[in-house]
């Protein structure tokens, strides 16, 4: 056991299974030594579980009589939510916690009833969810670390591989971690470029956490933040479109990583970047309002080809 809180509950399952133990079989027992496991007792106390402590040489502790934790007990609404759950943990990409989920779902098949457990088994074998398939995998670690972090509100330091390989090292302050695309990333203050940055937690080689804290806007955003980030990226074109639509409708029409919309007097400006102009094209094609490209004059051209082709399309025969 790693984790100080794991220790702690180990310490509670140890009093359970016995009537009364030692300090020193409790500290032989947990890995630590004595000052701790007196400071994992208090710990316990302060969650309201009543201890009884016998003073001496070696010190005693027991529950107290007639204690016991009640069994964790689910209703069958509660067995779908868990299974649903799990599923979805094992579906996007987080590889590292493959083993965790299965032992999660064996434990909860042993203490469940028979007809919950059908229920359970039968969502993990007939749903298939439609979740964007994972293209950056080994990132459940950094997930769990920069998760803690950023609820804590506690500093971090990271150790970074770009995607051209070049490594980089930087004070980091995680507002929070998002999946997106079929990536896990964390967007937060980067006190090297002293700017609000997003990271790939897939190229994350190590996260250490630092003695500072930090306070987060009230109503920062992460998701509207890493999708404009994601949108805005450098690629070899850069867009401008005027749309002939309101802002509201704009967003329902276009996913946010497209690029970044701006209300104008005469419309609506699309700003993005792309490599391909094609798929680009074809993006604007299936719009359901009027549009002017006011840059580049590329992609009038390759709308102008995706035209003809359906054009093309349209004037031959049907088929019987």
């Amino acid at each position: 056991m790693e984790k100080p809180t794991q220790r702690v509950l180990a310490a509670l399952e140890l009093l359970q299974a016995h009537p009364r133990l030692g300090g020193a079989e409790l500290s032989r027992r947990l890995g630590v030594d004595r000052r701790t496991v007196r400071r994992y007792i208090a710990h316990l106390e302060a969650m309201g579980i009543p201890i009884r402590t016998e003073r001496g040489p070696d010190g005693c502790y027991a529950l107290m009589p007639g204690f016991k934790l009640p069994p964790m007990l689910f209703n069958g609404d509660e067995a779908v939510a868990l299974a649903m759950g799990l599923r979805i943990v094992r579906d996007i990409g987080l590889p590292g916690l493959a083993a965790a989920v299965a032992s999660a779902q064996a434990k909860l098949e042993r203490v469940l009833p028979t007809t919950t457990r059908r229920r359970m088994r039968a969502i993990d074998e007939t749903v298939v969810m439609e979740l964007t398939r994972p293209f950056a995998a080994g990132a459940s670690a950094a997930v769990v670390d920069l998760a803690a972090a950023a609820h804590a509100r506690q500093r971090v330091h990271l150790h970074y591989r770009s995607a051209q390989l070049s490594e980089s090292e930087r004070d980091f302050d995680p507002y929070g971690v998002a999946y997106r695309g079929g990536a896990w990333y964390t967007v937060g203050w980067c006190h090297l470029r002293a700017d609000v940055r997003s990271f790939r937690l897939d190229r994350i080689v190590s996260v250490v956490p630092l003695p500072q804290s930090f306070g987060r806007p009230d109503d920062f955003d992460l998701l509207a933040h890493l999708s404009e980030s994601i949108a805005v990226l450098p690629r070899t074109h850069a867009i401008d479109v005027l749309l002939d639509t309101t802002l509201a409708v704009a967003r329902r029409e276009i996913f946010g990583a497209i690029g970044t919309l701006a209300q104008a007097d005469e419309g609506v400006v699309l700003r993005a970047q792309a490599d391909d102009l094609d798929w680009f094209a074809r993006e604007l094609a299936r719009l359901p309002f009027a549009f002017r490209i006011r840059e580049p004059a590329a992609l009038a051209a390759a709308l102008r080809r995706h035209a003809t082709a359906l054009a093309s399309c349209a004037r031959r025969p049907l088929a019987h």
